[in-house]
């Protein structure tokens, strides 16, 4: 596995993100379902670790036939119950964890969360930093705020998207270079949660564009809070792991998406 350094200077925090990028507006447009491959088995989750156009990327890949994601949530602010992924994901039971959705300065949620069904915060209907929503209700998906009926069991509000129907979104931010987040759906029933070395919005939808991983094309992604508040982890019980990528100048989040098995 290749090994990453996010270098030695600390990205602006996650509050000073809120802002970055705001005036460049991505191109809606609407997401379809990506194209069901053939069933094949279910795959075991897998640690993976790429340099794309030159940027370091450490993920999890998964089907969500056999675990999901659960958004925990702390509903007092950051670290009133997780100081960081690996505290919540062994918390749920989980085998991986990533950080998830933006939060104010106070500690609020930029956007709206559900968590286990219970509503936090509001619908972010202003930001491109509330564009998309990563959304489970029985079934995975990822959405455009517009495109979402407020049904959820588990659910995280997020932006911009960095790629749609296979495509990089026009309209990226080429600005700040930090550590990213994000979340992608495959092809079929394929997805990855993954955290990035520096890179700007707009590289990093251009270097995920028209990739393939283990096979499967990447249809949809999501960035997630990043910089700062970046942070991976990855158990020993999945192929590849462990894994903690959570440098010494990280903070603690508000919430993250936690990786379990499905009942």
């Amino acid at each position: 596995m290749l090994a990453v350094s996010c270098g030695p200077t600390a990205p602006p925090s996650s509050a000073a993100l809120h802002s970055v990028e705001e005036n460049a507006a991505p191109v809606s447009i609407a997401i379809s379902v990506p194209k069901e491959l053939p069933q094949n088995p279910p795959r075991p989750p897998q640690a993976v670790s790429r340099n794309i156009g030159g940027i370091p990327i450490r993920g999890v890949l998964f089907d969500s036939r056999t675990h999901r994601l659960r958004v925990m949530d702390q509903s007092e602010g950051p670290a009133s119950r997780w100081p960081d992924a690996a505290a919540a994901g062994r918390a749920a039971g989980g085998i991986a964890a990533l950080n998830a959705g933006f939060f104010t300065p106070e500690g609020a949620p930029l956007g709206i969360v559900i968590s286990n069904g219970k509503r936090h915060g509001s619908v972010n209907r202003a930001s491109s930093l509330g564009s998309g929503l990563f959304v489970d209700l029985n079934t995975p998906a990822l959405l455009r705020r517009e495109q979402w009926d407020g049904k959820a069991n588990d659910a995280v509000q997020s932006g911009p998207f960095l790629i749609e129907n296979g495509r990089s979104v026009g309209g990226l931010g080429l600005e700040s270079s930090t550590a990213r987040s994000f979340i992608a759906r495959l092809g079929g029933t394929r997805w990855l949660i993954a955290r990035t070395g520096p890179c700007s919005l707009r590289e990093l939808g251009q270097a995920l564009a028209g990739t393939e991983w283990d096979g499967s094309p990447l249809h949809t992604a999501l960035n997630l809070d990043g910089g700062r508040s970046s942070d991976l982890w990855v158990s020993g019980a999945v192929q590849g792991g462990p894994l903690h990528e959570r440098p010494f100048w990280n903070k603690p989040v508000r919430n993250f998406l936690v990786l379990v098995p499905r009942d």
